[in-house]
């Protein structure tokens, strides 16, 4: 069996530089080598991130800038939301052994989502994510910096690079191909889209949390990039044919 590849570590909209260097620190102390910092607040690169790194970039550290969430995830086919709270979202939740056996059971691109220092992830960022990672903190106290949160996570990695993974998703068990987070993201809107021009998100004030619900339910498909084809013809025919129906109405 090949050697489960490693999965990138996103930052989403990090706020201080020494949070990020002291991220890449954590990262490669356990042979995890891939960074992404979307949105950073204070901009990338950050000369305050050096210090705090002790040479982590120069010795293996790779890390890449993104403007969004989105696009940092957009090339993933697994993520995985580290949060302390699991939002009461329809998602699978687990503790850092369990992430890293789902991360390890797969054959796609993997990551480990980490959210900012002031408000962790947003539900927005959690609906992206396929499951939750939590850890067993002191629930009077919750409150871990965010390079000491990434190096929980990149721990246990380190200490469990053989174990086994235990979900069971559909993801390499020969169905296709999986959909990346681009694919689905773009679906995602694309659905969205047509609902709004039917009057579907009503009453407008409800608009986000139908919208999430919408995309976790969508994510625990785990679709490949041929249903996400398949699904957004269906929805192109659908508003093709609502506004024949329109047409010959109004005739």
């Amino acid at each position: 069996m090949s050697e489960p590849v490693r999965p990138v570590i996103i930052l989403a909209e990090p706020q201080l530089g020494e949070n990020i260097g002291a991220t890449a620190r954590a990262m490669l102390n356990f042979g995890l080598t891939e960074l992404r910092i979307a949105a950073p607040r204070d901009g990338w690169p950050n000369p305050a991130a050096d210090p705090l790194s002790a040479g982590a970039f120069e010795a293996g550290v790779n890390v890449v800038a993104y403007d969004s969430v989105e696009a940092a995830c957009a090339d993933l086919g697994y993520i995985v939301a580290a949060t302390a709270r699991p939002r009461e979202m329809e998602k699978p939740v687990t503790d850092a052994a369990g992430a890293i056996g789902w991360l390890k059971s797969q054959s796609v691109s993997t990551a480990v989502m980490f959210g900012n220092e002031a408000q962790g992830l947003s539900n927005d960022h959690i609906a992206l994510c396929d499951a939750i990672m939590t850890y067993p903190v002191n629930k009077a106290f919750a409150s871990l910096n965010l390079a000491q949160a990434v190096i929980v996570f990149a721990h246990s990695w380190g200490a469990d690079e053989g174990q086994a993974g235990r979900f069971e998703g559909r993801q390499g068990d020969g169905v296709g191909e999986a959909a990346s987070r681009e694919d689905l993201i773009g679906m995602f809107e694309h659905f969205e889209y047509e609902l709004e021009r039917a009057g579907y998100f009503h009453p407008p004030a409800k608009t986000p949390l139908m919208t999430r619900n919408l995309r976790n339910a969508f994510i625990r498909g785990q679709w490949t990039t041929q249903e996400v084809r398949t699904f957004r013809g269906a929805i192109k025919a659908l508003a093709l044919g609502r506004g024949k129906a329109r047409i010959i109405r109004e005739d």
